[in-house]
C-alpha cells in the first residue's frame, strides 16, 4: 500500500476504493522545484492537490509586490479543493513550491457527476472532503487570531502559543523562515527580527532559526 493511501481523504476507504477514486478522479502526479508557481491568481481550476512530498504555500501577492502568506500546506494535505469544487471561481492566491515536492493532482469533475451515484468510494470521498473543508477554517480564522493584534509581540505570542498547543509542546519547529513568517503575520521582516530579539533577552522565549521554545518564569 502507497504511503499516501494514509491520507485523511481516504479515510474508511479500502485499497480497492482508493483505487477505483484515483482512475475515476483521473489522478496524475507532478513535480515541481522550490518556488515554482503550482496556481495562480486569476486563473481558475479543475484540479486540487494532494502533497506526496514537501510543501507549498497558499499566498497572496498583488500587483505591488507585496507577499501575504495565508497557510502552509505539508505533507498529506490538500489544497484549492474549493476552487475546484466551484469550477469557475476565480483563483484568488497563488500557489507556490515552497521546497522541492512532489504533487498529486485529482479532476473534480467526475466526482461531481457522480452526486447521484450510490457508489460508496465517492460518498466516503465526499465526507472527507468536507472534513478536510472544516479543517481548513480552523486553520483560517486561527490566522485572524494572529493578524489582528496592533503589536509585533502580541502577533508573534499568539502564533506561537496556537503551535504550542497544536503540537502540545513549548518546544517545536514552525514551517516558515523568517522572511514567510512576518509575510504570514502581516510585518516587517526586520522589525520582526527585533521583537524575537526582544523576547529572548526577556526570557520569553528562545530560538534558532525556525525551532523555537516558550520559557515560563
Amino acid at each position: 500500500m502507497k504511503s499516501f493511501y494514509q491520507s485523511v481523504i481516504f479515510k474508511d476507504m479500502t485499497e480497492e476504493e482508493i483505487e477505483t477514486c484515483l482512475t475515476e478522479l483521473r489522478a496524475t502526479e507532478k513535480a515541481y522545484k522550490k518556488d515554482e508557481m503550482i496556481l495562480m491568481a486569476g486563473d481558475t481550476t479543475e484540479r486540487f492537490g494532494l502533497v506526496l512530498e514537501g510543501s507549498v504555500t497558499i499566498e497572496s501577492n498583488d500587483i505591488w509586490g507585496n507577499r501575504t502568506i495565508l497557510s502552509h500546506v505539508g505533507n498529506r494535505q490538500f489544497f484549492a479543493e474549493t476552487y475546484a469544487l466551484l469550477e469557475d471561481e476565480t483563483l484568488l492566491v497563488d500557489v507556490r513550491a515552497n521546497e522541492n515536492c512532489r504533487i498529486l493532482f485529482f479532476r473534480i469533475g467526475s466526482l461531481k457527476r457522480l452526486r447521484s451515484s450510490s457508489e460508496l468510494w465517492a460518498m466516503k470521498f465526499i465526507c472527507n472532503m468536507l472534513e478536510i473543508s472544516a479543517h481548513k477554517n480552523v486553520v483560517l480564522s486561527g490566522r485572524s487570531f494572529h493578524i489582528s493584534p496592533r503589536t509585533i509581540r502580541e502577533r508573534i505570542l499568539s502564533y506561537l502559543n496556537t503551535v504550542s498547543l497544536q503540537k502540545h509542546s513549548t518546544e517545536f519547529d514552525i514551517p516558515f523562515d523568517r522572511q514567510q513568517l512576518a509575510d504570514y503575520l502581516n510585518v516587517d521582516r526586520s522589525a520582526l527580527s527585533n521583537e524575537l530579539s526582544k523576547l529572548q533577552r526577556e526570557g520569553i522565549l528562545s530560538c534558532r532559526k525556525n525551532h523555537f521554545e516558550l520559557l515560563s518564569h
